[in-house]
């Protein structure tokens, strides 16, 4: 049984950095339990989503300015552009309740853009929502929040940009997108644009303490550790992926997680990595055909090699910098379309080369 190594930030956290996931410091409250009517429990991902903007995780300067956006009350149009579960619609959604209060429910809409993306969208939702006369605070607009608004079509778009003039006097519109380079520039040049970052290890983690706490999840450190691998930054991954395994086993520990997540299991292939430094090509070659065999696709591994062998603070920083460059390599003919089992094992041995002596090992 191999055990994994966590890093000392996966168990232990500075003051500084508990203080970054919330400029309170404190466990965001639960007012009910959240249970529907056939006695289901409602996902955590909802039940612990932030209401209020000082409960926003991470990215405490880009939150900062939704506040003082708040507190003046005269908000701009806005893009929010980041990586998916990262709190970029919960930070519009906080904003439009600081905004409006109790009409909340009566001064905002809701589209998702990759479902409802077409052109008739923006002329008959968006446009009668715009129109409707809604009362709201002195001195508050309606809001549009359109979620994944990069899927947009270029025509709605367009189309979009107009009523953004028509109706600015009334109404003004949040955007939520993974690449900003997506939404036409005429939208983007009328907007204040706000780029969110990947959520630190440590606020993960921090987050992921305090719902194992109110919800009696047992759990070690080993397990947190995975979650936060297997999330690579995204908060809504790691709960979901928490929940799934308290319901699954009951307990956190890293076995039961990579079963629910169903990764390429990093002690493999932390180990593979360690072959190819000694040059035991037959040995790592094993590891890989054993991941292969059990049904992870080239991308699954050559991803996961990538990320370990980025946090492996035993490889020297020449060696570490040469494998990642092979590695990028080999995941970019994959993503070619050549993702077979032959390329990966050609990985192997040209990092098994680059550990050995010149002319050790011939490719």
């Amino acid at each position: 049984m191999f055990e994994i190594e966590i890093p000392l930030i996966y168990i232990f956290i500075s003051k500084r950095d508990t203080m970054a996931s919330s400029s309170k410091g404190d466990v965001v409250p639960v007012t009910a339990k959240f249970v529907d009517a056939e006695g289901y429990e409602m996902p955590w991902v909802e039940k612990y989503r932030p209401v209020l903007l000082d409960d926003i995780v991470g990215n405490s300067e880009t939150v900062e300015r939704l506040k003082v956006i708040a507190e003046d009350g005269n908000v701009p149009h806005i893009i929010i552009s980041g990586m998916p579960g990262i709190g970029k619609t919960t930070s519009i959604h906080c904003l439009a309740h600081a905004l409006l209060g109790d009409a909340y429910k009566e001064g905002v809409l809701e589209l998702n853009a990759s479902d409802e993306r077409g052109i008739d969208v923006v002329r008959n939702k968006i446009k009668s929502f715009a129109q409707r006369k809604v009362t709201l605070p002195p001195g508050r607009h309606k809001i549009i929040i359109l979620d994944e608004a990069d899927s947009m079509t270029a025509g709605a778009q367009q189309a979009l940009r107009r009523t953004m003039e028509i109706y600015s006097n009334t109404t003004r519109f949040a955007l939520a997108c993974n690449m900003s380079n997506k939404i036409i520039e005429p939208i983007q040049s009328r907007c204040a644009i706000l780029r969110y970052s990947k959520l630190r290890d440590a606020e993960v983690l921090k987050r992921l303490k305090e719902i194992c706490e109110m919800e009696q999840v047992k759990y070690n450190d080993q397990g947190l550790a995975a979650l936060i691998f297997t999330a690579e930054g995204d908060m809504r991954q790691a709960i979901n992926n928490l929940q799934s395994t308290h319901s699954g086993f009951g307990f956190i520990s890293q076995d039961n997680v990579f079963k629910i997540c169903d990764q390429p299991h990093p002690i493999v292939i932390r180990q593979m990595i360690k072959d190819c430094q000694s040059g035991n090509v037959d040995d790592a070659l094993a590891r890989i055909n054993g991941l292969w065999e059990q049904g992870y696709s080239a991308v699954d591994i050559v991803v996961t090699v990538f990320r370990v062998v980025k946090g492996m603070e035993e490889l020297a920083e020449y060696l570490k910098l040469e494998f990642i460059r092979e590695i990028g390599w080999t995941h970019m003919r994959i993503l070619e379309g050549v993702g077979t089992l032959v390329q990966l094992g050609a990985m192997i041995a040209r990092l098994c080369r680059l550990s050995l002596p010149p002319g050790t090992l011939k490719i």
